[in-house]
């Protein structure tokens, strides 16, 4: 008998101890970082392959192929439009062989799970029958899709950057920016 309760003692103690192992190795592993952190720059090459697609194959195509299926658009005077097939409805009927868009990506930030993160930048369109341009900024929210890739779940711009030469020379005068004295 005593050979018995020496024997569960000892198998009792181990017990315990495994138990003590299991919970201490959750929660190391439940602390540390997934480290899913994709490597700086890849939302800034996503970004300007999606503007290079815009210039080759029309703004249209470009922003069918780069939506998420629940991607969301922000436009001047309009109500959003969410989703891939709302999107190609808005531009169904239309043509974009008129203008050409491009865009710069300024900034990029992902979130460190990986699996979001934003852009934004200066857009440019460029009116091919007068060559007007016009500039603005814009921002676009990213998102990682399963197979990897970026789709962009919210994006939207603004009109009417000035030129930058004028802004610099109102800078240098004194007459712009935050340093303007009225």
């Amino acid at each position: 008998m005593l050979k018995k309760n020496i024997y569960m003692r000892k198998k009792n103690g181990f017990n315990i101890m495994l138990f003590v192992f299991i919970i201490n190795l959750i929660f190391i592993l439940s602390c540390t970082k997934a480290g899913k952190n994709p490597s700086p720059g890849v939302l800034l090459q996503a970004d300007r392959d999606f503007s290079a697609m815009s210039v080759k194959e029309g703004m249209f195509r470009a922003f069918l192929y780069y939506i998420a299926d629940d991607g969301v658009i922000l436009l001047d005077n309009s109500l959003p439009s969410k989703g891939k097939k709302a999107l190609a409805e808005r531009f169904a009927g239309k043509s974009d062989s008129s203008f050409i868009l491009s865009w710069e990506p300024l900034y990029e930030k992902i979130s460190e799970s990986g699996e979001l993160g934003y852009t934004y930048g200066i857009h440019t369109n460029l009116v091919k029958a007068t060559g007007d341009i016009s500039k603005g900024t814009y921002i676009t929210v990213w998102e990682k899709q399963t197979d990897g890739s970026w789709k962009f779940v919210l994006d939207s711009g603004t009109q009417g950057l000035p030129d930058p030469i004028v802004v610099s020379q109102l800078l240098i005068s004194g007459k712009g920016g935050k340093n303007a004295k009225n």
